[in-house]
C-alpha cells in the first residue's frame, strides 16, 4: 500500500504544471552556476598548473557546485512540499484518506516516497552535469559518491521536514513558509556567534550545513549519516503522530 501511495503521488506531481515548472527552473540556474564554474576553473588552470597538490576539478567545479545545488534546494523544497497534506486537508479529502483501511505509516511513508521519488529525478538530472567532466577531463568519482550521497540525506531531510509542516495547517502557502523558516533556521543555527570557537557543540552538531559540507569534501562519516537519518525519522513520526489525531478527532 506505501508504494500505491507514492506512486498516486508522484503521478499527481508531474501532472501538476508547478513540478514541472521547478524541475526547468532549477536545471536552469545549475546550468549556469555549472557553466560559470567551468569558466572561472579554466581561468585559474594556468596558476593551478604551477601548483604542486593543487586542488583538481573535483574541488573547483563539483564540490561548490554541489554546495550551491543544496542551497537551491532548499529554496525550492518548500514550494514542492506544502501541497502534500495541506491541500487534502483543505480540500476535505483527508477524512476520506483518514477512513481508508490503510495505517497512519503507510499514508506518511507513501506520500513521502513519492515527493522524494520526484527530487530523485531531479538530482539524477543534476548529477550528469558534472558526469560530463569524465568526457574531458579526471574526476575523482569517490568525492563526487559522498557529494551525492550527501545531497541524497539532504534532500530527504528537507522532504521529511517539508511533510510535517504541511500536515499542521490547511494553507499550502503557511506551510512553505513554515518550512522554509525552519529549514533556514536549521541552515545558518550555528552562525549565531561571530567566532566559531565560542559557537555551542550542539549548535555547530545541529547544523544542516556543517554535516553537508563535510560529505562535500568526500569524507563519509557515520556521524553526518545518522544526523540525517535521525532528523528524517523523527519529523516523519511527528508527521504519522499528527495524522494520528487527526484521525482520533474524526
Amino acid at each position: 500500500m506505501i508504494f500505491t501511495i507514492a506512486g498516486r503521488e508522484l503521478r499527481s506531481l508531474f501532472l501538476s504544471p508547478l513540478a514541472w515548472t521547478i524541475l526547468a527552473v532549477v536545471q536552469f540556474i545549475i546550468a549556469y552556476l555549472f557553466l560559470a564554474q567551468i569558466d572561472g576553473y579554466l581561468m585559474l588552470q594556468p596558476r593551478l598548473a604551477a601548483i604542486e597538490g593543487a586542488p583538481g576539478v573535483s574541488d573547483v567545479i563539483v564540490a561548490p557546485l554541489l554546495a550551491d545545488i543544496g542551497i537551491v534546494l532548499l529554496l525550492i523544497t518548500p514550494l514542492v512540499t506544502m501541497r502534500i497534506l495541506s491541500e487534502e486537508r483543505r480540500s476535505r479529502t483527508l477524512s476520506l484518506l483518514l477512513s481508508a483501511p490503510v495505517s497512519m505509516t503507510e499514508i506518511i511513508l507513501g506520500k513521502y516516497l513519492g515527493v522524494l521519488a520526484f527530487f530523485g529525478v531531479m538530482i539524477a538530472l543534476l548529477a550528469l552535469m558534472p558526469l560530463s567532466l569524465l568526457a574531458g577531463t579526471a574526476l575523482d568519482l569517490g568525492k563526487l559518491a559522498a557529494g551525492l550521497t550527501g545531497l541524497v540525506l539532504l534532500v530527504a531531510t528537507f522532504t521529511a521536514i517539508g511533510l510535517y509542516m504541511s500536515s499542521l495547517t490547511e494553507q499550502p502557502t503557511v506551510a512553505a513558509i513554515s518550512t522554509f523558516g525552519l529549514l533556514l533556521l536549521l541552515w545558518i543555527i550555528d552562525w549565531a556567534g561571530a567566532d566559531p570557537e565560542q559557537t555551542s557543540g550542539l549548535f555547530t552538531y545541529l547544523s544542516l550545513q556543517r554535516h553537508y559540507e563535510v560529505l562535500l569534501k568526500g569524507l563519509l562519516n557515520s556521524t553526518d549519516v545518522v544526523y540525517y537519518l535521525l532528523l528524517t525519522v523523527m519529523f516523519l513520526g511527528l508527521s504519522i503522530r499528527r495524522l494520528d489525531a487527526d484521525r482520533l478527532q474524526h
